[in-house]
Formats: structure tokens, sequence, C-alpha cells
């Protein structure tokens, strides 16, 4: 019963913190002022010419692709896998799932051979390509142990060191109406839960922050028209009205 307290507790720590967090971050993505047009050419026009280029950038890795096929491929094999297998735990936080969670949960099973094989290539070039050690920080390396860790357990849990996913479900399904229900005695469990509960509390301070801070990208979600429209800057165009 006392790790069920202590995961409880932790786990309203967590949420509390990686949502007020990201908010925060978010507010002050948006607030930045984007001094000039910088997108990076070729670029689209319009807006709706960013709205597809931002889909192809998130969806497909579009400039990386362009950049580094290794890189890409990894990166690319590592964030599909990891979108997928999240959807897939979505089943832990609603009582009934519906149809269309039910029909990806093998696709989402399966995928985390997908993201674990992308995030040991990224974790690789850090130490064989000599440019990338050359720029990795301790912090580097630990981001992508951590992701390991969450990796492997979840792994374990779902094909080797079988849980009672049923009492995990009820687990959260307790803590959002504010009922703590007991979590199964599973060291894999533990240590699963405890990576993604510190993950939660670091992540709106880390550079995992790519995930939202894309869609601020100047260079990226700007239209390519400084000739048709002038670009100005908020305190820039309070300076010409006075």
């Amino acid at each position: 019963m006392s790790m069920t307290i202590f995961f409880a507790v932790l786990f309203y720590l967590a949420a509390a913190v990686f949502t007020l967090g990201l908010i925060y971050k978010i507010y002050d993505f948006a607030r930045t002022p984007a001094p000039l047009s910088i997108p990076t050419t070729p670029a689209p026009t319009t807006t709706p010419g960013v709205i597809w280029r931002m889909f192809r950038e998130v969806v497909f890795f579009e400039s990386l692709f362009k950049g580094n096929l290794w890189t890409w491929l990894f990166g690319w094999m590592f964030h599909m896998g990891l979108f997928l297998v999240l959807i897939r735990h979505l089943r832990y936080f609603v009582a009934e799932a519906p149809v269309w969670l039910l029909f990806i949960q093998p696709f989402g099973k399966y995928a985390s051979f997908m993201m674990m094989g992308g995030l040991i290539g990224l974790w690789g070039r850090r130490f064989f390509v000599e440019r990338i050690r050359y720029i990795s920080t301790p912090s580097d390396h630990l981001w992508l142990a951590l992701l390991l860790v969450i990796g492997v357990t979840g792994m374990g849990m779902t094909f080797w060191m079988h849980v009672d996913v049923v009492a995990v479900k009820a687990f959260f399904l307790g803590l959002m109406v504010f009922e703590i229900n007991a979590l199964p005695a599973h060291m894999g469990l533990f240590l699963h839960l405890l990576g993604v509960a510190v993950l939660m509390l670091l992540f709106p301070f880390s550079k995992l922050l790519h995930a939202p801070g894309v869609f601020f990208s100047p260079t990226r979600n700007m239209a390519d028209n400084p000739r048709e429209q002038r670009h100005l800057a908020p305190w820039a165009a309070n300076f010409e009205k006075s």
C-alpha cells in the first residue's frame, strides 16, 4: 500500500508540473516576438501553404529528410512508434475503450519495437558520429537513457513480465476521480511508472519542448511574402506610430 500512495502522490505532482509548465512554456513561445520574416526557403507564400508545410514537417520530418537520411530514419521511427504507443495507452484512462482504440491496440503494441529501434539508433549516433559526439552533453545521454528505461520496462510487461493491466487501469481511473486503488506489486511496473513520472516532471524544462516549439518556429510558420506584405513586429509597429 505504501508504493500505491507514493505513486499516487507522485503522479498528481507530475501531472500538475507537466500541465502548468507546458501551458506556461507555450504561452512564453506565443508571446515572444519574431522581429524578422525569416522563413526557410523555398517557402510557401500563402497561409494554406504554411499549414501544409507544417503538416509535412510534423508528420514526415521533411527538413530532416533533406538534411540527413540516417537521422531522419531513426528520428521518424522513434517518434511515430512513440505516437502509436501513447495512443495505445489511452485505454488506461477510459472506462470503456471505443472501437477505434481497440483496433489500434496491436499496432501500438508492436510499434514499441520501431520506437526502441529508432531510440537506439539516435543514441548510437551520439557515440559513433564524431561531430554529434562532440556536441552531445551529459543531459542528452540521460534523456535517452530515461526513455530507454521507460521503453524496456514497458515492453517487458507487454511481452515477458506480464502485469495485471486491469488493476493498473483501476489505479489510473481512480486517480482521475481522486480515489486511490491498489497498484500491483511489480518491480517492472514500478520502474516504468517512476520513469514516466520523472519524464513528466522534467519535460517542461528540457529540450524535449521541441514538440510544441516547432509550431512557433519563424523559419517554418511564416509565409514567404515580404514583397507582398510588410512584416512588422509589434514593438516596431508601435514605434512607427509614435
